[in-house]
């Protein structure tokens, strides 16, 4: 197997060899597939993981996993990495990854975006938001001056540039001159900077530079079906809903895939578990799923120390900007899964430094708090996540200075060392999400003789998961789970006389909604079982098999054999 550091960002092909090599160690449990290639024509992997000896993955309970659908976020590659080797090192000696592996299945997709993701781990990187692919379109010649962020002096980061200019809206700190502070909005006679990310300038005229509009403007995360809008009501959503290769792989293995009862994708940063909507209070939700929701989010911040909100509540900026096109959405209001974002990371809260809501923080907060900020820096990462600003000839600006965060390893990603510690965390979180998927089970299965060749055959199943096997109430809204289905089959020379080859057993119902302790008025109704019988003329010794499926709730078998008189 090859040699796995959970302190390191993983190019393509190294991540490659490292999930092959799993699957050859443990075939039993792991497989490995291509679920469609990226625009640049790679591989997008995806792990199975589950016992296979025990039955299929597809008749299991299942828990969708991803990571690095944004190029620059490449923690929850590593993220996933770590689930994988968890779930493997504890097979056969952890009694939950035992039961879980053994009755339910794990899809792990580590890298949604490899092409992204090679450009930003380049030797000379560049940074995107998601695919590579020209998007909206290539600029025109003769437009406005642009500036594109690139690695210009060749150094393997991207920093940012502090140019000298009368009209800037920074200055150097008296509190330490590594810090820009805001210049008062009526101050003048000073040195005052414009602050530009490091790059090149298209087209520059001498005068003007436009912001950051990289030719490669897709978000992948705002490509899916769930209020798709176009630009520019939603900057980076595509042509059309899927109309990119990585989100059009994972929408068609999700939807053909309907034993998925949950989807959690690994992003960075903020330190939260975020879940549906986006774009919408949590009035919007059934109770029921706001309900799962909470307990879902509680066991997470339990297990996790990370908070649990909706997108909308914690991490909009403003109630009229919200984000559509998104994964979560999608899984959410279209299939129904109990959808999860997991933000990784936050480097202020590193610091000590609370951020109750972050996008607001990054607005507005004391300066004594970026200076917290630089203190751990020169304290927990010996000074090498905040370069010193130091001169630079830039080839159009002329004399400018190149410093600050060096923002891939500090607030994109965790600094190397600290990464293991953030993403040990979630393994267990996970394997609860998935150990309360509904599961079918047989309580009891008898057949009695009648007389005159005729038998009764009688059998209970019941869902043991806590979840109901619909899983979600919005699943049955949009029509995306069928209700629970038992059938019989019988050997040839026999004959079924009453009842249907297959029958209906309806949604049964999971332990969720239960109250602290039981109250006055409280009981337990059988609603998570179903009872079917059928008669069948036959021969004793004849073996009747006996089959109930759902599609959230996995699939069990039983055999009976017909008695003698």
């Amino acid at each position: 197997m090859g040699q796995v550091s959970f302190d390191r960002l993983y190019r393509y092909a190294e991540l490659s060899e490292i999930l092959q090599s799993y699957a050859a160690a443990f075939p039993q449990l792991v497989q490995l597939a291509s679920i469609g290639r990226s625009y640049e024509g790679r591989d997008i992997w995806l792990l199975t993981i589950t016992n296979s000896e025990t039955g299929p993955d597809r008749h299991k309970p299942a828990l969708w996993v991803d990571g690095n659908i944004h190029a620059t976020e490449l923690a929850p590659s590593t993220a996933c990495l770590y689930l994988l080797d968890f779930l493997t090192k504890h097979y056969g000696s952890d009694p939950d990854v035992t039961r879980c592996l053994d009755s339910r299945t794990f899809y792990i997709c580590p890298r949604v975006n490899p092409d992204g993701a090679e450009l930003a781990l380049a030797d000379r990187p560049k940074f995107v938001r998601s695919s590579t692919r020209p998007y909206p379109g290539d600029h025109l010649a003769g437009g406005p001056s642009e500036l594109q962020m690139e690695d210009i002096d060749g150094d393997g980061r991207i920093l940012w540039m502090r140019v000298p200019d009368p009209n800037g809206a920074w200055k150097v700190s008296d509190r330490d001159p590594r810090l820009l502070v805001r210049r008062d909005p009526i101050e003048t006679g000073g040195t005052y900077y414009r602050l530009l990310p490091e790059g090149r300038i298209d087209r520059y005229d001498g005068a003007t530079i436009a912001a950051p509009r990289p030719i490669e403007g897709l978000d992948l995360n705002r490509n899916f079906p769930m209020q798709w809008r176009p630009e520019p009501e939603q900057a980076g959503a595509g042509n059309y809903p899927t109309s990119e290769p990585e989100t059009r792989a994972i929408a068609d293995f999700i939807a053909h895939h309907p034993n998925l009862n949950a989807a959690v994708a690994f992003h960075t940063f903020g330190g939260l578990l975020l879940r549906p909507y986006s774009h919408a209070t949590d009035m919007e939700l059934p109770q029921a799923d706001w309900l799962n929701y909470r307990a879902i989010g509680q066991k997470g911040t339990e297990l996790t120390d990370y908070p649990a909100t909706s997108v909308f509540e914690g991490y909009c900026d403003h109630p009229k900007n919200v984000m559509t096109g998104a994964f979560d959405d999608w899984c959410y209001e279209e299939r129904g899964l109990f959808a999860w974002t997991v933000e990784l990371w936050n480097l202020p809260q590193a610091a000590g430094v609370k951020t109750p809501k972050l996008l607001e923080w990054l607005d507005d907060h004391p300066i004594e708090e970026d200076l917290a900020l630089l203190k751990w820096n020169d304290e927990v990462l010996d000074g090498r996540g905040y370069v010193d600003w130091y001169a630079w000839e830039h080839p159009q600006l002329g004399k400018v200075e190149l410093g600050g965060w060096n923002q891939i390893c500090t607030w994109r990603n965790p600094p190397a060392h600290l990464l293991e510690r953030e993403i040990e965390r979630f393994p267990r979180w996970l394997l609860w999400q998935l150990l309360i998927s509904p599961r079918l089970e047989p309580v009891k299965a008898t057949a009695q003789s009648l007389g005159d060749r005729l038998f009764q055959v009688e059998w209970v199943v019941q869902n043991t998961g806590w979840l109901p096997t619909n899983g979600t109430q919005k699943a049955i809204e949009k029509g995306a789970v069928q209700p629970c289905r038992a059938a019989i089959a019988l050997p040839p020379g026999a004959e079924l006389i009453s009842g249907q080859p297959e029958v209906s057993l309806g949604h049964l119902a999971g332990r969720s909604h239960q109250p602290t302790t039981p109250y006055y008025d409280h009981m337990d109704p059988t609603d998570d079982r179903s009872r079917v019988v059928w008669l069948v003329r036959g021969e004793p010794g004849m073996v009747v098999e006996l089959t109930a499926r759902g599609d959230r709730a996995g699939q069990v078998q039983q055999a009976i054999v017909l008695p003698s008189s």
